[in-house]
């Protein structure tokens, strides 16, 4: 990183973060996907997947702890709110917000990838940038940080619904009202085999009630039934 103008991760750190890094590099390496380090072997020898590797982890207990302390509901009910609040469209959405995408340090053509792949990155950085901030300021920085910027979701997402399994939820109103059992079938696959587009439809009897995509089938099936529950609320 020698010779490289580390303004503007200072900068990020000061103003959106509130924090000064001893060290800038460690959030430098936060940002940096593995595609740079391929890129400029000769500069740079780390890249952010270890600090992510760490961020998750402080990110799960993080959120664990602070829907145990606060909420009394049963370990199953409590597994799906931790799970919507730490998926990757919630901690995507967190990046995107800190604004942070422009530092990320990326190789020419991981810059020109999808839409879905630039997603993952932000997401992946993220957990990073929690891993950074846990190495230079301890769990309390760390905590905070992710108190602020994702535990404040669980609001919204209990509001909107959002944290239940739209698989079980799709089953119980497909019985209740069709007397049925959802059946999923793959309508298309798109992409090489290391980046697979799947895209599902979801029927009960012999009605297509919805469509989904994803990078697996497991993703789509989802999306085909939150899509699913919405008509039959929309249609009930």
């Amino acid at each position: 990183m020698t010779g490289m103008d580390v303004t503007p991760y200072k900068e990020f750190a000061s103003e959106k973060l509130g924090l000064e890094f001893d060290n800038i590099e460690t959030l430098i390496t936060a940002f940096t996907h593995r595609s740079y380090v391929n890129e400029h072997r000769k500069s740079t020898s780390e890249h952010n997947e270890r600090l992510e590797f760490l961020g998750d982890a402080v990110l799960e207990l993080s959120v664990t702890d602070y829907l145990f302390s606060n909420f009394k509901e049963p370990e199953g009910i409590l597994t799906s709110w931790r799970a919507a609040l730490v998926r990757t469209e919630s901690i995507g959405e967190s990046g995107e917000k800190l604004g942070y995408e422009p530092l990320m340090r990326l190789s020419r053509g991981e810059k020109q990838g999808s839409e879905r792949a630039r997603k993952q990155i932000l997401a992946n950085a993220f957990e990073a940038l929690i891993g950074a901030i846990y190495i230079e300021k301890g769990y309390d920085a760390a905590n905070e940080f992710i108190l602020k910027n994702i535990a404040n979701k669980l609001d919204g997402i209990l509001e909107s619904g959002s944290w239940r399994d739209a698989k079980s939820v799709l089953q119980e109103v497909a019985q209740r009202i069709d007397n049925q059992t959802p059946v999923y079938k793959v309508i298309s696959e798109e992409g090489p085999d290391h980046d697979k587009i799947f895209t599902l439809g979801v029927y009960v009897g012999n009605q297509l009630k919805g469509k989904g995509t994803g990078s697996s089938k497991q993703s789509a099936q989802q999306k085909a039934a939150e899509a699913a529950v919405e008509k039959y609320e929309k249609k009930n």
